[in-house]
């Protein structure tokens, strides 16, 4: 089924056979969890989980060590997209972590960039850039980003985010950032309401005017403050998967996929880190098929608020939910993927 994706982290999109090849050839250590016990079995509800899963994002990271590295995962990534129906992708990476490798910041960037173009001619699938700042970081490095994100806008940089462990970073602190951002015509991408419940996704609407929210699923436990989300017409990255890897939610049936859906609100599936989660984007919408009952007119539905809340070229937009339309008009339609 034709669809975005909008939640997708650059290390975490990595192949699981390209970790454990290019972990070979840099004689990078993989522990079991990344190779025999793989996908690793998580949990990042205390501190000390959240830890694990950061070292683990934090190795895989490592191995990416040259430019044609990067451009690698960004080409697989692009094929592994087209292969379950993605027509446009939005990646999101924060260039701080590479740029140590690639000559600093803006080099980093534009390697980013440069590696999406050559991934789009490859695979027709296209592909906007989010820089996210790292909330356990100081707000003025946000700044900076956000800076940078703004000098890129309209050149493949589609929005500005905010990631990592929401218990350690409130979102208010990086108003200033997000304002540049905004005023720079980037999309306002924060995470929140993953690890921390209703206050993490206010802060988001209010402190930083997001006009998506990665997770986003603990607003079901203030139902005006759902009612706002859905008013304001804000999109929800909803990563099923990823909620019960992480501990989000005890099983994918527990994920508030319908709730939300029925809510009104604007739900996006994502896969998060595939590289750590063991489950790409397809996955999710099979996942809402099973455990939730979607039809597949909702299924259809779930695909068109994705494209809708994307940065995708209006043309794009309109090829894409033209192919939905197809796609729910075939008899044998019966496949969410």
């Amino acid at each position: 089924m034709p669809k975005a994706h909008l939640h997708l982290h650059f290390t975490g999109s990595m192949r699981h056979s390209t970790l454990v090849e290019l972990a070979k050839e840099r004689g990078v250590h993989l522990p079991d969890a990344l190779v025999e016990d793989w996908p690793p079995r998580l949990r990042a509800t205390d501190e000390r989980g959240w830890f694990r899963f950061q070292r683990l994002y934090d190795i895989a990271r490592s191995v990416l060590q040259t430019p044609e590295d990067m451009r690698r995962l960004l080409r697989e990534t692009a094929e592994d997209e087209a292969a379950e129906g993605s027509g446009w992708l939005e990646i999101q990476v924060d260039p701080s972590g590479y740029a140590s490798r690639f000559g600093g910041l803006t080099p980093t960037v534009e390697l980013v960039l440069d590696a999406a173009r050559a991934a789009e001619e490859a695979t027709g699938v296209g592909i906007g850039v989010v820089v996210a700042a790292n909330r356990t970081r100081h707000p003025l490095d946000a700044k900076t980003l956000a800076r940078l994100a703004v000098r890129y806008a309209g050149r493949g940089v589609v929005g500005f985010g905010l990631s990592n462990d929401e218990r350690r970073g409130r979102a208010y602190d990086f108003e200033g950032a997000f304002r540049i951002a905004r005023r720079g015509g980037l999309l306002s991408v924060p995470h929140g309401g993953e690890l921390l419940g209703p206050a993490s996704v206010r802060e988001c609407l209010d402190n930083l005017e997001a006009d998506r929210i990665g997770h986003g699923v603990r607003a079901v436990e203030d139902p005006r403050l759902l009612e706002r989300v859905v008013e304001r017409g804000v999109t929800l990255e909803v990563c099923p998967a990823s909620n019960v890897s992480l501990g989000v939610a005890p099983t994918a049936a527990r994920v508030p996929v319908r709730t939300l859906f029925e809510a009104g609100a604007r739900i996006a599936l994502g896969a998060d880190d595939p590289l750590l989660f063991g489950s790409r984007l397809a996955r999710q919408y099979e996942l809402a098929r099973t455990e939730h009952g979607f039809t597949d007119a909702e299924l259809a539905e779930l695909a068109r608020q994705s494209i809708r809340g994307s940065s995708a070229p209006e043309g794009t937009r309109r090829r894409l939910l033209a192919d939905v339309d197809a796609w729910l008009g075939t008899p044998a339609a019966g496949s969410a993927g």
